[in-house]
């Protein structure tokens, strides 16, 4: 059973950091491309980043420049590092792996407080 388990998330002031956690299986993380989503309060979830299984990386354009997504295949984990938090970061933020079939993990929660 596949599994994408993210960590990270919790309560930073506005221009801090957070690096995210995406755990997951060896080939998942090889062979996979992996998304992160996230869905801020009272929104539907949203595309924010883009990691494929060559390394290619895409933004969205309200994070570029200060996230950055990356992959340790020796951890099997993707992060997603997250620099100068906004308040409209805030919101739960999900992994997704997807090649033949699509897996989401459960979400962790991020608050940027102003």
């Amino acid at each position: 059973q596949v599994q994408l388990v993210e960590s990270g998330g919790g309560v930073v002031q506005a221009g801090g950091s957070l690096r995210l956690s995406c755990a997951t299986s060896e080939t998942i993380v090889n062979t996979y491309t992996i998304d992160w989503y996230r869905q801020p309060p009272g929104n539907q979830r949203e595309w924010v980043s883009t990691l494929t299984s060559r390394g290619g990386t895409t933004y969205t354009d309200s994070v570029k420049g200060r996230f950055t997504t990356s992959r340790d295949n020796a951890k099997n984990t993707v992060y997603l590092q997250m620099n100068n938090l906004k308040p409209e970061d805030t919101g739960t933020y999900y992994c997704r792996a997807w090649a033949s079939r699509i897996y989401w993990g459960q979400g962790t929660q991020v608050t940027v407080s102003s």
